[in-house]
């Protein structure tokens, strides 16, 4: 089954943005595409109040949740819906999770992820540093849904440093993991590329990375070069910069082979968890 990846070049115009991802979608499914991956922050890329975006869509009067359901069953698409700011259930105060969403070709949200790893950290570009906790709740676990095209792991941008996080989505049984995101261009040209490969390469899983691909508000400039990867760390699509669509068979009997041929999760003998020992546990 083919699986599509959209690069977007999102803003604070939510309406534009929806237009934009509708029209790539479109791409997408005309190409046979069952499964799509939007970026992170695609209906909202640097809107400076998230959490009113979260309060009306939890009171049902914001435009982003309907129009994914929308989209999702017009299109017959099975949609990751890279992250939208969402407040747990039954709670209308307080901040928001960066969310993403999985909706099935009947417009059903069938599975939510809320990101676990939170982005704060200094780097050394026009914005200088980033503090997602400032605006942002953390999430509690993991998610791993089954679609007709494979079992999905789900995961957001700065969670592809944690290979920890990588290898429960494995255990739980995940053959795709989303990775939408928003990455910063200079971490992108050092990092975005060595991390998915190791990712896909450990896990023995294809990775769909949607990325914003350009320049925004305020000056915020995102690498780009999304990707879909097999399970072997080769790259069978790329999109360098700007808006738009990749595709790809997912390749299922040469994943399975690949996992048949290096059996690495037969041979793992520890968890991070038992590996890890104290000074104390070394001298008794």
């Amino acid at each position: 089954m083919t699986v599509a990846v959209i690069q977007m070049v999102s803003s604070e115009n939510i309406a534009a943005n929806l237009a934009s991802a509708r029209q790539l979608l479109e791409q997408a499914v005309a190409v046979g595409a069952r499964l799509a991956v939007l970026p992170e922050n695609f209906a909202a890329m640097g809107h400076s109040n998230v959490a009113q975006i979260a309060r009306l869509e939890a009171q049902q009067q914001g435009p982003i949740l309907p129009w994914l359901a929308q989209t999702a069953r017009e299109l017959g698409l099975w949609l990751v819906a890279g992250t939208v700011p969402l407040l747990a259930k039954g709670q209308l105060e307080g901040k928001p999770c960066a969310s993403s969403l999985l909706f099935n070709s009947d417009g059903e949200c069938v599975a939510r992820y809320d990101k676990l790893h939170l982005f704060d950290a200094a780097v050394d570009d026009q914005q200088g540093s980033y503090k997602e906790s400032e605006r942002y709740a953390q999430g509690q676990s993991c998610t791993v849904v089954d679609t007709p095209v494979g079992r999905l792991g789900m995961t957001i941008c700065y969670d592809l440093r944690f290979p920890e996080l990588y290898a429960a989505l494995r255990d739980a049984g995940a053959e795709l993991i989303s990775v939408p995101s928003a990455f910063t261009a200079l971490t992108g040209v050092a990092h975005w590329q060595v991390l998915l490969r190791a990712r896909a390469i450990e896990t023995q899983c294809m990775l769909l990375a949607a990325n914003q691909g350009g320049v925004h508000g305020l000056g915020r400039e995102t690498y780009g070069h999304s990707a879909i990867i097999d399970a072997w760390g080769s790259v069978l699509a790329e999109l360098p910069s700007g808006a738009g669509c990749i595709t790809h068979c997912y390749p299922r009997a040469e994943q399975a082979a690949i996992r048949q041929r290096m059996p690495v999760w037969q041979h793992k003998r520890f968890s991070v968890a038992q590996l890890v020992r104290t000074d104390t546990e070394d001298t008794q």
